[in-house]
């Protein structure tokens, strides 16, 4: 599994970079702390592959790394798809490294 640090996403974010971010976890969870980009909750990923690029980087992401691991599983090996990156770490991550004012939960 292609993956990738929250340094490195900044980075790409910071410089503009064509890329697609998406968040796999729940409303309550995104409502407390987000990095934007899209909300696709895990349970929706099926029903809504159609709105997931395949022809740029697309960063996937969740609370520690975990459920965005199996949602790109589900999504390369159903799909096809070999342009995700999973988020090392998560947004507890995020929070620790890039932005320490963030709420976390």
């Amino acid at each position: 599994m292609n993956t990738i640090s929250v340094k490195e996403l900044k980075a790409k974010l910071d410089a503009k970079e064509d890329i697609q971010v998406i968040d796999v976890r729940e409303q309550h969870e995104v409502d407390i702390c987000s990095i934007g980009g899209e909300h696709i909750a895990m349970g929706e990923i099926p029903a809504r592959t159609d709105e997931i690029s395949s022809d740029k980087l697309v960063v996937v992401h969740c609370r520690s790394g975990k459920r965005s691991a199996n949602v790109i599983d589900y999504l390369e090996a159903n799909f096809g798809f070999e342009n995700l990156y999973n988020l090392e770490g998560g947004i507890l991550a995020w929070a620790q490294e890039i932005d320490p004012e963030m709420s976390q939960y």
